[in-house]
C-alpha cells in the first residue's frame, strides 16, 4: 500500500512529463509531490525541505540527472539524511547503469515502461528511503548519547568519534591483538593540508563543519569494524587490523583517498575542497611489535610525504 505522506520530487524540463507523472502518483494515493522545471530549482526547492524520494530526468540541460545527483548527495551529507534518487531514462546498458549507480543512483526508471514500472519502483523507493533515515536517526540519537561521555575524554565533542585519548587505546588493543593471534595492523593518519589556513578563513564554526563533514564521509568509506578517530585539528586517525601485510598497501585505501578529495565539503560558508594525506605505517609480529606511540610517530611521518606526493604514503615499521 502507498504511503500517502511520502514526500516526492518530479524534475523533468518537459511539462507533459511531469504532468504525467504527477497524475499517476495522484491516483495511486501520495499527497506530498513537488515539481521542478530544472535541476537547479529542484536544489532550491531541497534547500527549503527534504524529500523521501527525488524522480529525475537523465538529460536535462544546464545540469543533467548525474551532476544532480552529485549535488542532492552532498546536500545530503550536510544534513544528515537521504534522499532515494530515481533517474527517469531512455539510456540502456549495463556501463551506463553501472556508472550511474556509482554516481549514487539508486534505481532506474525507463521512459518506454513508465506505465508499469513507475509504481512498483516508488514502492521500493519508500521502503527503502524509510529504513535509512530511520537508522540516520538512530544514528544521530548514538551520536548525542556517544557526546555525552567527553567527561571521560574518550568521544571527540565535533564529530563524535574517538578522540586522540580512544585512538592510541584502540592501537595499542590491535597491536596485542596482532601479538597473540597474528594479523597485521596498519594505523593511518589523514590530515588536511593547510588546515590552519582553512581554519583562519573559515573561522571555528564552519571549520568544525568542515571536520564533521569529513568524518561522516570517512565513516561511510571505511569498514565496519575499523576504529575511526578525530586526533586534532589537523588529523584523523584510522586503525585497522588485516589479515596480513599484504593489504596494508596504498591501493588498499585508495578508496579514502579519492573519497576526500575529489568531492567539495558543505559547510555554512559554502563548498569546500580540501587536499587530504594519508600516512601509513603497519607491522606484524614477525619482526617483533613497536609501541604504539611510535607506530603512530611513523605514520605521522609520512604524512609529510603524502602531501608533498598527493598520494597515500606507507611504509612498514622495523626495528632499530
Amino acid at each position: 500500500m502507498p504511503n500517502p505522506q511520502l514526500s516526492i520530487m518530479v524534475v523533468d524540463d518537459a511539462k507533459f512529463s511531469s504532468a504525467v507523472i504527477g497524475r499517476a502518483l495522484t491516483q495511486a494515493g501520495y499527497q506530498d509531490i513537488r515539481f521542478a522545471s530544472s535541476a537547479v530549482e529542484a536544489l532550491q526547492q531541497l534547500e527549503k525541505r527534504a524529500v523521501s524520494v527525488l524522480l529525475a530526468d537523465w538529460l536535462m540541460p544546464e545540469m543533467d540527472g548525474l551532476e544532480l545527483t552529485a549535488r542532492v548527495r552532498q546536500h545530503d551529507e550536510s544534513t544528515n539524511h537521504y534522499t532515494y534518487i530515481v533517474l527517469l531514462t531512455g539510456k540502456d546498458g549495463d556501463k551506463v547503469q553501472g556508472e550511474a549507480f556509482d554516481r549514487g543512483v539508486d534505481d532506474f526508471i525507463s521512459k518506454t515502461s513508465m506505465s508499469d514500472q513507475l509504481l512498483p519502483r516508488i514502492y521500493a523507493a519508500d521502503r527503502v528511503s524509510n529504513t535509512i533515515n530511520r537508522l540516520l536517526g538512530e544514528t544521530r540519537l548514538l551520536s548525542r548519547n556517544l557526546a555525552s561521555l567527553e567527561s571521560r575524554n574518550l568521544v571527540d565533542a565535533v564529530t563524535a568519534l574517538g578522540n586522540a585519548r580512544f585512538a592510541r587505546q584502540k592501537l595499542h588493543d590491535t597491536l596485542r591483538q596482532v601479538e597473540s593471534r597474528g594479523g597485521a595492523c596498519c594505523c593511518l593518519l589523514i590530515g588536511i593540508e593547510d588546515a590552519k589556513k582553512h581554519q583562519h578563513t573559515l573561522g571555528d564554526k564552519a571549520y568544525n563543519e568542515l571536520l564533521s563533514a569529513m568524518a561522516r564521509r570517512l565513516q561511510h568509506l571505511v569498514r565496519p569494524l575499523d576504529i575511526l578517530a578525530r586526533i586534532d585539528d589537523e588529523c584523523f586517525a584510522l586503525i585497522t587490523l588485516q589479515d596480513n601485510l599484504q593489504q596494508c598497501v596504498p591501493s588498499s585505501f585508495k578508496r579514502l583517498h579519492e573519497g576526500l578529495n575529489l568531492k567539495a565539503f558543505k559547510t555554512s560558508e559554502g563548498f569546500i575542497s580540501v587536499k587530504a594525506g594519508i600516512g601509513m605505517a603497519a607491522c606484524d609480529n614477525k619482526l617483533g611489535l613497536p609501541e604504539d606511540n611510535a607506530l603512530m610517530s611513523l605514520a605521522h611521518q609520512q604524512l609529510a610525504d603524502a602531501y608533498a606526493t598527493g598520494l597515500v604514503s606507507a611504509v612498514r615499521w622495523q626495528p632499530q
